[in-house]
């Protein structure tokens, strides 16, 4: 027999989540399948919406302002600015440790790599690390976590002429971890404040980390740390060093495996579940019934074709990167429903002899009318019950614009409102 429901949600990705979350919340029985774990446990966790033009210029002081000037087949401007409002409330709503929304303006966030990144939401973790800030900060980062280098962090920092005075130190993190211990294990032994032994002696994990940065500080008015510092309490634990060092603490994002973007990931998936959604990951869509509209969907599982059935369907798999388009010597394509995806017919033409040059494949993706329905090379809808959300969109650069969580946000929730009206 068929699953049912009235919106099936393909990805689970931030654009899924999204769109899940939105047509959840608007009434619909909602159901999300995705053939992989989410994306987001390799992001960094911070929302950019948009952080240069696509010319660009930036970063950006105040995202909103620039969207009414972007291209017209930018997703944003399909969504258009109260569209992207609207979604940036419901992730407020939904994401409450996060900060960012009391304002129209972009904060500068320092990062793993000594940038500072424009975004307009950031985890509570990272509040007191913003380049706004003018407290000067000593970053630490441990010998057993090579992915953080906290002298080389800093060093990027002053040469970007942030207006503070920065400095790292690196140090043995308690209880000798080894190399290639997951940045789970940091979090779990922060998180339970478990034992461990320095000189000989047991000693509470947070204690023992806090004296051995408080050796290193000379009056700075705030710490940073690889974003390792809980998965279940993160809080807790910034809290705890913060009274020990008497300095504010705060989390650099990290790249891939990513605690806060683990954290993100829980979250939403608690709010699809507490708006009542479904979701099951782990088995691929691979085929699916229907001409001009959609009737069911094949999802493979133990060797089985399961079909599933909704009324409306939404497509957030993802771009290039994410497997949600494939390309191949002749043409690049998005493989579960086959719509068309605009490119050159010339593959050499997809890019640039320059590294950072101006790619066309950064922009390949889906095209869609103002429902964000997948369209032909004609502007005619593939399929009446299907719309698309996130990076399988084109039309926009969202590594150089910094734009992809904020897209992806804003697309997935127009698209879930739009599934919901239309399935009920």
């Amino acid at each position: 027999m068929a699953i049912d429901s009235d919106v099936l949600v393909i990805g689970g990705g931030l654009a899924g989540l999204t769109s899940a979350l939105a047509a959840a919340r608007a009434g619909a029985d909602v159901r999300l399948v995705s053939y992989k774990q989410s994306t987001l446990r390799n992001a960094s966790g911070l929302i950019d919406l948009l952080g240069y033009t696509p010319t660009g210029d930036g970063p950006l002081v105040d995202p909103y302002a620039a969207i009414p000037e972007l291209p017209d087949e930018h997703p944003y401007q399909t969504v258009d600015i109260e569209g992207v409002r609207q979604a940036m409330a419901l992730f407020d709503d939904a994401v409450p440790n996060y900060r960012g929304g009391h304002t129209d303006e972009n904060a500068l966030v320092p990062t793993h790599g000594g940038t500072v990144k424009p975004t307009a939401r950031y985890p509570a973790g990272a509040s007191a690390g913003l380049a706004s800030d003018t407290r000067d900060a000593l970053l630490v980062g441990f010998e057993s976590l090579v992915d953080f280098d906290a002298a080389h962090v800093a060093a990027h920092l002053r040469a970007a002429e942030v207006p503070f005075g920065v400095r790292g130190v690196t140090l043995s993190f308690p209880g000798d971890l080894k190399a290639d211990a997951a940045v789970t294990r940091y979090a779990k032994l922060l998180d339970t404040d478990g034992d461990v032994t320095v000189d000989g002696q047991p000693r509470p994990v947070r204690d023992a980390l806090a004296r051995r940065v408080a050796a290193h500080l000379d009056g700075e008015g705030r710490v940073g740390f690889p974003a390792v510092l809980g998965d279940d309490h993160p809080g807790e634990v910034r809290a705890a060093l913060r009274e020990r060092l008497g300095a504010d603490v705060f989390e650099v994002p990290m790249g891939p495996p990513s605690l806060p973007g683990l954290r993100l990931e829980d979250a939403l998936f608690a709010a699809l579940a507490e708006a009542g959604g479904r979701y099951e990951t782990g088995n691929p869509v691979v085929d699916y019934d229907g001409t001009d509209r959609i009737e069911t969907v094949y999802i493979e599982k133990n060797g089985a074709r399961i079909p599933n059935t909704a009324n409306q369907y939404i497509l957030a798999t993802g771009g290039l990167v994410g497997k949600g388009l494939e390309s191949d010597r002749e043409r690049v394509y998005e493989p579960v429903f086959d719509c068309p995806v605009d490119h050159a017919t010339d593959r050499y033409e997809w890019f640039e002899a320059e590294p950072f040059g101006d790619h066309a494949f950064a922009q390949f993706g889906l095209a869609t009318d103002d429902d964000l329905r997948p369209t032909d090379t004609t502007g005619t809808v593939e399929f009446s019950n299907l719309r698309a959300a996130g990076s399988v969109l084109g039309g926009y650069d969202f590594a150089a614009e910094k734009s992809g969580a904020g897209v992806s946000i804003a697309t997935g929730y127009a698209a879930g409102q739009q599934a919901a009206a239309e399935a009920q």
